[in-house]
């Protein structure tokens, strides 16, 4: 727990700091051309296609009735375009992680290790590759999970409980493996995705919470159709936010377990290859 909270401290006051800031416009700059890009093209397209499917087959008169079980018979005039943009969410999800994991926390990980951890060894038993694969084979169960659970969110008190530990899920399985790409070789990285699996599943539950904070802004009902391009730039750029911090409080996280695991495993007598001081000044 003391690894936990100190981790956790010390990734708030650095998400401050100008540089890691400054690392959240690249992914969101590249994600807004992007999704630009796509909504140009195919929102119109994919809402006239759910239109008619639910023209051909009555898809209009069961949403009506379902949703004046729970007295939101007014959403029924928005249903088409909602679905869309809900089934589009998870992918705009999908490019704020990829590229977070790819430009940032790469970032994070030089100038946290250069900054606390100068002498700790690199291993590098992750790469490049090795992380695009990972957040693809975890967003694949990710999106199968999310369409499953997706009609949830006419339930706000359960879509609150089960969206965030999806998100937890997600992000500890990706975070874990870029923050733990350089410096630990893999059985390293497995072996403290063993040891310490619950506190890093709670690290991204709890960054699963701050993420579902963007799903709020898409409960507006016809406001979020009308304002759709303006919310997905904003819900876009609160998850790169929230990544950006996921990854340092998985950094500082998984850098401290690492450096006790070698100090455990140095024989009596050795160097240890950890730091004879490390600076706790976030930066």
């Amino acid at each position: 727990m003391r690894l936990f909270f100190a981790s956790f401290g010390r990734a708030l006051v650095s998400q401050l700091h100008f540089r890691m800031l400054w690392l959240t416009v690249f992914p969101f700059i590249i994600s807004i051309i992007i999704w630009g890009v796509v909504l140009w093209l195919c929102l119109q397209p994919m809402i006239d296609w759910l239109q008619n499917y639910f023209v051909v087959n009555n898809g209009f008169g069961i949403a009506g009735t379902i949703l004046n079980w729970f007295n939101m018979g007014v959403l029924k005039t928005v249903i088409v375009p909602l679905i869309a943009m809900w089934t589009l969410l998870p992918l705009m999800i999908l490019t704020a992680l990829v590229f977070v994991g790819l430009s940032a926390v790469p970032a994070i990980s030089r100038h946290i290790g250069a900054r606390h951890y100068p002498l700790l060894e690199k291993r590098h038993g992750g790469t490049w590759w090795g992380s695009l694969w990972t957040s693809l084979w975890c967003f694949a169960i990710f999106v199968v999970v999310w369409i499953v659970t997706l009609p949830l969110s006419l339930f706000p008190p359960l879509a609150f409980v089960v969206h965030p530990l999806l998100w937890g899920w997600l992000t500890y399985r990706v975070m874990a493996y870029d923050t733990l790409a350089d410096y630990a070789s893999v059985d390293e990285r497995r072996q403290i995705l063993l040891q310490h699996r619950w506190p890093l599943l709670a690290i991204g539950a709890i960054a699963g919470s701050m993420g579902a904070a963007p799903t709020l802004l898409w409960l507006g009902g016809a406001l979020s159709v009308i304002f759709f391009p303006i919310l997905a730039a904003g819900a876009i750029w609160l998850y790169v936010l929230v990544f950006v911090f996921t990854g340092l409080w998985f950094q500082y996280y998984c850098l401290a377990a690492l450096t006790e695991n070698r100090a455990r495993a140095t024989p009596p007598g050795a160097a240890a290859c950890t730091p004879a001081t490390v600076d706790f000044t976030p930066q």
